[in-house]
């Protein structure tokens, strides 16, 4: 798989319920130094995150899930990879850029490294 490929599988795994409510799986995504800023504006780290997430929209397995669409990838260095993408969920569209890094200290594997969530105002197109 390349580099693209495989940032895509892990971004598609963070929206599902089950990892979402794993702390171990959802860690093996996220980059020990992981920072997010949320469609809510809050900055977030990896440990802030890890406790949070399976409390947060999309991760009760009978609720409202991500819906993903329009998911790209760019390589932007051997380690680097860029997705954009939009996300709906109960209603609240956002668009997503996420940075994915190949992790040598783990064995060569891609986390998340960087994820930033703008909210879309509804009637946007």
């Amino acid at each position: 798989m390349t580099g693209v490929e495989e940032a895509v599988a892990g971004e598609l795994r963070l929206v599902d319920p089950a990892v979402r409510t794993s702390p171990d799986e959802a860690a093996r995504l996220l980059h020990p130094e992981f920072t997010e800023v949320g469609a809510s504006g809050r900055r977030w780290g990896r440990d802030d995150m890890l406790a949070a997430l399976p409390e947060m929209t999309g991760g009760d397995p009978g609720g409202p899930r991500y819906e993903v669409s329009g998911m790209t990838g760019v390589q932007l260095a051997p380690d680097v990879v860029h997705l954009t993408y939009e996300t709906v969920i109960a209603g609240r569209r956002a668009r997503r850029s996420s940075l994915w890094r190949r992790d040598p200290d783990a064995g060569g594997v891609w986390r998340l490294y960087h994820h930033q969530a703008t909210p879309v105002p509804q009637g946007t197109p």
